[in-house]
């Protein structure tokens, strides 16, 4: 993968993403990381029965929850399509990573949302928890301090203390031994603090979900406030969680605000 980089970076002479000024390319978004949608024919019905994790939905209403999905194509078979345009996959996850929205919250609790939004504008200390993964999101997550991603450059930096942490990116599917552990560094953290769940098996249990080692989805524990969907989400789409949780990206996609830029352009 290294060699892949380098290779890469030689040919194209880009040291560092472009994201998010401009779309993920078709590099940063393989497709294997490509979300199932339904096609007409599609059977619903086949679907669920196909899908390991439960992801696909066709009772009580049809359904995909990206939050179980680990991308494994065994729907193709049923009818379930994935879509090519990689500029189209840009919009859609972030729509998918964003959990929580001023609009989803309680009156009470907009102000603070937007206090912490804010506040993490400026700078953002992130620390990685793991609760029982397989280490493939583990490394996703840490790709975003190769100098390619470059995590810096947005005001990003990891921390090892959850003292000095303002977010919690949990990846892997709890077990027993991680939920005191979990909750004890999520309680040292200073407020504000958000929480980012990484991967499906911190969302929903992904492919251990109904094994006797898997306890409960993080946000059963703690708090969440973003989700990023993937068995593993490339770095990529981590990034874009992190973003729409501290209000980074104001709007839904980068596409949204290079057509605003591009609006602008003209109106000179």
């Amino acid at each position: 993968m290294v060699k892949f980089w380098v290779l890469h970076g030689i040919k194209n002479g880009i040291l560092t993403t472009k994201y998010p000024v401009k779309l993920p390319t078709a590099d940063e978004i393989p497709v294997n990381s490509i979300p199932p949608s339904a096609s007409v024919d599609a059977s619903w019905v086949d679907g669920e029965i196909i899908c390991p994790t439960g992801a696909i939905q066709a009772q009580p209403g049809r359904n995909i929850d990206l939050g179980k999905c680990i991308y494994c194509r065994r729907c193709a078979d049923a009818g379930f399509i994935f879509d090519k345009d990689m500029s189209e996959m840009g919009r859609k996850i972030a729509l998918q990573a964003r959990q929580i929205s001023a609009l989803e919250l309680p009156e009470k609790d907009v102000a603070e949302e937007w206090k912490k939004q804010r506040i993490f504008k400026r700078s953002l200390h992130v620390m990685m928890i793991d609760v029982g993964s397989c280490n493939a999101c583990n490394l996703e997550v840490l790709n975003l301090s190769n100098p390619y991603y470059d995590l810096t450059r947005l005001g990003v930096f990891f921390t090892n203390s959850p003292k000095h942490a303002d977010a919690l990116v949990v990846v892997g599917a709890l077990n027993s031994a991680m939920i005191e552990v979990l909750k004890r560094t999520y309680e040292s953290m200073p407020n504000p603090k958000v929480v980012i769940s990484i991967g499906a098996c911190a969302i929903s249990g992904g492919i251990f979900h109904d094994t006797e080692g898997f306890v409960s989805p993080i946000h059963d524990i703690i708090p969440v406030d973003v989700t990023v969907p993937g068995c593993p989400p490339t770095p990529i789409q981590i990034l874009e969680g992190l973003l729409l949780t501290v209000g980074k990206l104001e709007k839904n996609s980068p596409a949204d605000r290079i057509e605003d830029k591009n609006k602008a352009f003209q109106k000179r």
